[in-house]
């Protein structure tokens, strides 16, 4: 596609995600940041950038140049300043840029709430901007939107750190409020499509996910697919300002982010206009499958401990040890320690380590090992094992072999995905162990292959 589309607002959540998608897609794409190295650092091809600011009339006007569709991303929640004023400042700024560019469409991302409510200042900036890009006389698509589900959205990692940090929360009035939460990939979609969808004048559409659910209710379903167990204590009395150095102290958000985002929520975000369905082919998930999608696409709680070790083995030779693991060969390495912890292990009701294993020789997808599980096994490639053992989290150890021209390389990584601070705990109690036991298994694994390179 020879269409060159300009982003303001690419170092945030939902412009970073976005930039992906339209260069994946084959659009020329060019960034207005203030900060360009944090993009330039992504390397990304077909990605140009170019410094700037909204607030900047003359950075503005350079980065329109060629332009044929913008997207709009940018707000001032975290500024120290009046938010509102730099809010529309930059987008009169942008309007004046883009018509006197001659650009032809304008695609922005405001929030939803009805005008007719009292709305919280950012709601209520969010709306305005909008207004303004619209007065430039471009057309203009906005999308209102509730909370957006994903690893990195704002809202959503408040969610998360208050779940996972707190096994008791206290729940003022505002989590009982309602809104329609979308996923971060059927956000992009809307924003995807608007760029080709067809108008004559300026629309706003109300966006969102298939399910109205209320911030508690996106707390319980966190915590049940992440398998903790939260008690939430109702009260009447945390102030938005109360509310926002509580999560001060609790979560990631910045106070003055926090209060702001508190404003906001405690007000209702729902769809009430249905024209985005109407309009587009678009049929957003309801929040479990996006919160599921949010869990799954993220590292950032997931701790490894992955290391290699060359053999002078072919790739089948080296599997042989590594599909004999477990049972009656052991593990390689103190073995005491392993039946050490399975013993703990039945001590709480676990499986421990007498189960053994089916067959001393081969393994099947389901077998179980021991006190794992076999989840996957590709022949003289791959074996992954999940831990059925009383843990607070979910352990995977996996091994695969890399056949190289002198030989194998063979690679062995233990993962442990924790639930909530207990799970953090056993990990980092657990650490000292893992590097001698998983060091000592790898170099014993090694040593039962052949000597090693």
């Amino acid at each position: 596609m020879n269409d060159l589309v300009l982003i303001a607002g690419a170092t945030g959540y939902v412009g970073g995600e976005l930039l992906v998608k339209l260069l994946d897609a084959g659009y020329r794409v060019r960034c207005l940041a203030r900060r360009p190295e944090v993009l330039r650092a992504k390397a990304l091809p077909g990605l140009e950038v170019v410094e700037g600011d909204v607030l900047n009339p003359e950075s503005v006007r350079a980065a329109m140049a060629g332009v044929s569709s913008t997207y709009y991303l940018v707000h001032s929640m975290g500024s120290t300043q009046s938010f509102e004023e730099q809010d529309r400042k930059g987008a009169q700024n942008f309007a004046n840029a883009a018509r006197d560019a001659g650009v032809h469409r304008i695609i922005y991302l405001g929030g939803l709430g009805r005008s007719a409510d009292q709305l919280s200042d950012h709601l209520r900036s969010r709306q305005e901007v909008g207004q303004i890009l619209r007065s430039s006389g471009i057309s203009v698509i906005e999308f209102r939107a509730s909370v957006v589900i994903g690893s990195g959205s704002l809202s959503f990692e408040m969610i998360r750190a208050l779940v996972e940090r707190l096994p008791v929360m206290i729940a003022p009035r505002w989590v009982s409020v309602e809104a329609q939460p979308i996923a971060i990939a059927d956000l992009l979609a809307y924003l995807l499509a608007a760029l080709h969808h067809p108008m004559n004048t300026s629309e706003i559409y109300e966006i969102g996910g298939s399910d109205r659910v209320s911030y508690g209710g996106l707390m319980r379903e966190y915590a049940r697919q992440r398998g903790l167990k939260r008690l939430v204590l109702s009260v009447p009395f945390l102030t938005p300002r109360l509310s926002s150095l509580w999560l001060g102290l609790v979560t990631p958000l910045y106070v003055r982010v926090g209060r702001k985002l508190i404003d906001s929520i405690r007000h209702s975000t729902v769809v009430e206009d249905m024209k985005a369905m109407a309009e587009f082919s678009i049929r957003p998930c309801g929040f479990r499958e996006a919160i599921s999608a949010a869990i799954n696409s993220d590292t950032k709680y997931l701790k490894t401990d992955s290391r290699t070790i060359h053999v002078n083995a072919s790739q089948a030779d080296a599997f042989v040890a590594i599909r004999r693991i477990g049972g009656a060969s052991g593990w390689y390495y103190a073995n005491w320690l392993w039946q050490l912890r399975g013993w703990m292990d039945t001590l709480v009701g676990g499986v421990g380590m007498k189960r053994g294993r089916r067959d001393p020789d081969s393994l099947s997808v389901g077998d179980v090992l021991d006190c794992w599980r076999v989840q996957a096994i590709e022949p003289d490639r791959l074996l992954r094992l999940v831990a059925e053992m009383k843990l607070p989290g979910r352990a995977v150890l996996e091994f695969e072999v890399i056949g190289k021209v002198n030989g194998s390389v063979i690679r062995q990584t233990a993962s442990f995905d924790p639930r909530g601070i207990l799970g953090r705990a056993y990990w980092y109690s657990v650490m000292p162990f893992h590097y001698f036991v998983f060091r000592g298994m790898l170099q014993g694994i090694a040593a039962k292959v052949g000597m090693k390179g």
